[in-house]
């Protein structure tokens, strides 16, 4: 039985900042899948968390993204909306260093939690009990005082998987979640991120191999930009990955700005060709 979309790219166009373009010709995502994304350097991983997540637009094509559509920019209230629903674990993204662990764990109810008790961090006691049940799912609980600056690079992740469980996210992005942690701690991460995904669609930008069958049930490999290859976990063997990482000179293509696209169609139209 097919999935429903959670996740939908056709034909889009997005500028990576760099000499390339992120080009997808079409891609589907569905509600509760677990996808791996893979490729070397400037392959155009990162942008396509960032199209995902919405913080970049597509200056050709269709993006929806959980019943979105971002043809057209949101409103701020859709768009506040939308980041309730999108959880991110990132390399760089690290807690609230000068706050404890459980501050960290319950910023994740934000969301639903407005006026003055946002404001002044005074949550309700259910949420409380939530981001305490949270810390023990990820074996932090007897940190929960503890200030966030005090921990090691594999525990401030585990912080992070905490407040994303808070969050209660329908889609997850993460980027290279196991980056600077040892192999241990690793493996330990991949699989708290696993199980705090459960129910939601899983997107993890992976550098190590190894790591791919703790995390997906399906791998997208990306090259210059573009989608090279797009597998069950099981079909991805050692001669997709050699081919993968090859590197082949990647062609500079000029990004495109939205104000250009209506006067310079012709390359658009040679970049997603």
């Amino acid at each position: 039985m097919t999935r429903p979309a959670a996740i939908l790219l056709d034909a889009v166009l997005c500028p990576t900042g760099g000499p390339m373009c992120l080009r997808v010709k079409h891609l589907e995502i569905g509600l509760g899948e677990r996808v791996a994304v893979i490729g070397h350097n400037g392959a155009g991983k990162s942008t396509l968390l960032r199209l995902l997540s919405g913080f970049v637009r597509p200056v050709a094509g269709q993006l929806v993204v959980l019943n979105r559509s971002f043809d057209l920019p949101l409103s701020a209230h859709d768009m506040r909306a939308f980041r309730c629903e999108v959880g991110q674990i990132m390399q760089n993204l690290h807690p609230v260093e000068r706050l404890t662990v459980l501050e960290n764990v319950l910023i994740g109810c934000l969301g639903r939690t407005r006026g003055w008790r946002g404001l002044t961090r005074c949550y309700p006691p259910i949420e409380v009990k939530a981001a305490e049940a949270a810390l023990a799912s990820v074996g932090l609980m007897k940190q929960a005082e503890t200030r966030t600056d005090a921990l090691s690079g594999g525990e401030r992740q585990k912080v992070a998987l905490a407040r994303l469980l808070m969050q209660r996210p329908r889609l997850i992005l993460a980027d290279e979640p196991t980056a600077a942690l040892d192999p241990v701690a690793a493996r330990e991460v991949c699989q708290l991120l696993v199980q705090a995904s459960a129910g939601a669609t899983l997107i993890s930008v992976v550098h190590n191999p190894e790591l791919l069958p703790l995390l997906a049930d399906r791998v997208i490999g990306m090259k210059q930009g573009c989608i090279a290859f797009d597998l069950p976990i099981a079909a991805v063997d050692e001669s997709c990955l050699d081919a993968l990482y090859k590197r082949n000179e990647v062609p500079r293509i000029k990004p495109v700005s939205r104000q250009s696209q209506a006067t310079d169609n012709n390359h658009t139209q040679s970049c997603l060709t």
